[in-house]
């Protein structure tokens, strides 16, 4: 990923160093065993232990002739340990050492993602809580349609995001499996328990069978995973934008005293950091795509999901890393405008509360169909000739055959229509083990 979109933990993750600190670690580990079987010289293994480190430049210069990356790193890692290398990758294949390393680099990756979910989620909860009881006006295909509350468009986006959390967690664990069976995965070289042993102490589950390498539907899930925790942020992220127009205004996305939002027209303040998280979730869509390509490979392996993983998975880490990070900054500064919305709702003049009136009628015994369209005939030209509902519905006298006045009136309570959302509330933050107070 671009440093524009990627913070300095993740990108340490992924890093050159951190790759073949790992090789390292691993190869290490596997000699450590042996040497406790007496497979391998105690002296020899000292000298491994104490020597065992590589100059990535070095690598670098000799996979320019070999054109092998594990190659060329065996190489610059015997001219370090010296005579003593020769007990070094015994049994094993470059895939032992390659998919051992990513599933230590996934689940990396995956617990700094799974922190910033949480301030996200902890952003999310908050803010939720502040605006539970803030009445606003709900849409559906961009229309008025119902009362709700600003809390719970929040409560919405936080129960999306937990979930993808649970997916990632689940993900995390199906990631952080190795492999050091050998070239096609029958153990002909190298000890089952060793494969145990070495991989339990790296922190890692074992495959229960993988060929030359661990299969890659692990992996796919992984990105999967990546790219519906993107999208529950782009959910939100799409909700806000829509609300920071400018005839809708009823939030406003974080607008510093120095910031410019347009090189042309002074006035601008635009939701581009949301907008940005649109766009990075389209991105991470498009690598789970890939990982979902990179399950099929040929007989024991091929090498074609190789390039794509050297890109998808630095990439799809980095980018819903970066999204959950700012995603928790931009709820924690967002500008929320409770009269606007108010404003909004009330220009609605009482549509909103169109089903309450059909319902009414419903329970005093006239059909659904009849009460539909004595209510639509006076909600369409209430909205196009300017009059509020309720007025219009007070003056019909069949209606006023049907309804005494004050039931009339109860159609249109705001705090009646909204009576539940504590419930609502309730049962979200319970589903999620939160407390929500």
């Amino acid at each position: 990923m671009i440093p524009r979109y990627t913070l300095p933990a993740l990108e340490a993750v992924w890093s050159e160093d951190q790759r073949y600190a790992l090789w390292t670690r691993i190869e290490v580990a596997v000699c450590r065993a042996l040497a406790r079987r007496g497979e391998i010289p105690r002296d020899a293994f000292a000298a491994i232990e104490s020597r065992a480190k590589v100059d990535p430049a070095r690598v670098a210069e000799i996979e320019a002739r070999v054109h092998h990356d594990v190659n060329a790193f065996l190489d610059a890692l015997a001219e370090q340990i010296g005579p003593a290398s020769r007990y070094v990758h015994l049994g094993l294949t470059s895939s032992d050492v390659l998919d051992t390393c990513l599933a230590l680099q996934l689940a990396a990756a995956i617990d700094l993602v799974l922190a910033e979910c949480d301030r996200a989620l902890a952003s999310l909860e908050r803010r939720a809580l502040e605006f539970k009881h803030t009445p606003c006006v709900g849409r559906t295909h961009g229309i008025f349609a119902e009362p709700t509350t600003f809390g719970l468009k929040l409560l919405r986006g936080f129960d999306e995001l937990a979930r993808g959390r649970e997916r990632l967690v689940r993900a995390r664990a199906q990631a952080a499996v190795g492999k050091l069976s050998g070239a096609v995965g029958t153990f002909a070289h190298l000890d089952p328990a060793i494969e145990e042993e070495v991989l339990g102490a790296l922190g890692l589950g074992a495959a229960p069978i993988s060929t030359q390498v661990v299969s890659r539907d692990r992996h796919a899930e992984v990105l999967c995973a990546l790219a519906q925790a993107a999208g529950a942020v782009e959910a939100i992220a799409v909700e806000m934008r829509h609300l920071a127009r400018s005839e809708v205004a009823e939030v406003q996305e974080f607008f510093g005293s120095e910031q410019k939002g347009s090189s042309a027209m002074p006035h601008k303040r635009n939701p581009w950091r949301f907008e940005t998280l649109t766009g990075l979730a389209r991105v991470v869509r498009g690598y789970a795509v890939s990982g979902l390509e990179n399950t099929v490979l040929w007989h024991e392996r091929d090498i074609s999901n190789s390039s794509v993983e050297r890109i998808v998975f630095p990439d799809a880490t980095a980018a819903v890393h970066f999204m959950l990070h700012r995603l928790a900054d931009l709820i924690d500064s967002l500008e929320v405008r409770p009269q606007r919305m108010r404003e909004n709702l009330d220009s609605s003049r009482g549509l909103v509360y169109s089903q309450s009136v059909l319902l009414a009628l419903a329970r005093h015994g006239v059909s659904r169909q009849d009460a539909y369209r004595l209510v639509q005939r006076h909600a369409l030209a209430a909205w196009d000739e300017g009059a509020h509902l309720y007025d219009r519905l007070a003056g019909d006298a069949e209606l006023g055959r049907l309804l005494d006045p004050d039931e009339l009136v109860e159609c249109f309570d705001l705090e009646r229509q909204l009576r539940n959302v504590d419930a609502i509330f309730a049962r979200t933050f319970a589903a999620h083990g939160r407390a929500g107070r």
